[in-house]
């Protein structure tokens, strides 16, 4: 989805707050002046994060975004808050970040609070310290999205390995609780076998080859992650002889998370049956929509966006909850999608 004037989108949250809605709307603070916006990378070895970056420079270029070099954590909070504190001392007045572990970075978030730095945390929700915003999808659909999904094709019977992310993640837990209490009440005779990868596509790989040795009667794969889970997973299945188009009896129906172009183009070709497209182009530009605003003093709250969104309110701070639509074989070829724009 291609990103629209700042300028007028900016206008409208304005015009929004000075009307008194309770939607999500900014004011300015006085006399605020754009400052310098630090970024964090949280990782390169996942085409999801890959494509974020990518975004992150073209969206900071649009919104006039002076940002530093960012820096790459590559999946290591202590790495996170080494950059963090590179980033301030470079004189940061803001901070995008996206940590992977949202319990860890507590610490970090609370010095970043008592140097009036705000932050803002993309994909993820840190479990505890001050954030200005989050810019996120809602994760728990993703998994009820998911579940359903595999219990229509299953028939409500049957096999699934659920191959999840770290559950030190909000994300992680978010997809597993959502996907496991929709199982559950919806599909009570699927039985669901749960695989915790870490993220790590190698983990995945080993995990899953075990589970379909034991039960070679399986016949849905839940990804958490298609940007480090879909290679491996492919691969495995490939192996097994099980890479088949999904009119084959011994199709193994495989939905994912993130919407990546590999994932469309595995769904055009019958090896996976859908994806829930998480916005990676979105993620890059309200981060740093956000970020800019923080370090013009402007302020928002809960409410309907006027980008298809809704901000809800933290125990921490608030989150805008962006759109992440299911993607299958009847709407993949989408040019909304992001997925379907890049080069």
């Amino acid at each position: 989805m291609r990103i629209g004037s700042v300028v007028a989108s900016a206008a409208l949250l304005a015009i929004v707050t000075a009307c008194g809605s309770t939607g999500g709307g900014a004011a300015p603070a006085a006399g605020g002046a754009a400052g310098k916006v630090g970024i964090d990378h949280p990782r390169a070895d996942s085409d999801f994060w890959n494509s974020y970056m990518k975004y992150v420079d073209q969206m900071a270029t649009e919104l006039k975004v002076d940002k530093l070099n960012p820096t790459n954590s590559q999946n290591d909070v202590s790495k996170l808050v080494s950059n963090v504190q590179a980033l301030t001392g470079q004189g940061a007045k803001a901070i995008v970040m996206a940590p992977q572990d949202t319990g860890a970075i507590a610490t970090t978030l609370q010095q970043l609070e008592n140097k009036k730095i705000p932050v803002v945390s993309v994909d993820t929700r840190p479990d505890k310290g001050k954030v200005f915003m989050v810019v996120r999808a809602d994760n728990r659909a993703y998994g009820t999205k998911a579940c359903e999904f595999l219990g229509e094709k299953l028939g409500g019977k049957g096999k699934v390995v659920q191959l999840q992310g770290a559950l030190g993640s909000i994300n992680g837990r978010d997809r597993s609780e959502a996907f496991a209490e929709c199982m559950k009440s919806k599909f009570p005779g699927i039985t669901v076998f749960s695989e915790p990868t870490e993220w790590e596509g190698s983990k995945a790989a080993s995990m899953l080859q075990t589970r379909l040795e034991q039960n070679p009667d399986i016949k849905g794969i839940y990804m958490h992650a298609g940007g480090v889970h879909l290679a491996p997973t492919l691969q495995v299945l490939k192996t097994k002889g099980l890479l088949v188009p999904p009119e084959d009896p011994k199709h193994v129906f495989v939905v994912s998370n993130d919407g990546i172009p590999q994932e469309f183009e595995a769904i055009r070709k019958g090896d996976i049956d859908a994806t829930v497209s998480q916005p990676a182009d979105l993620y890059a530009k309200y981060a740093l929509f956000y970020a800019k605003a923080a370090t013009e003093g402007k302020t928002f709250k809960p409410g309907p966006t006027d980008h298809d969104s809704t901000i809800i309110e933290l125990p921490n701070g608030l989150e805008d909850q962006l759109p992440a639509p299911l993607v299958t074989k009847e709407n993949v070829d989408d040019q909304k999608l992001w997925g379907n724009q890049v080069k």
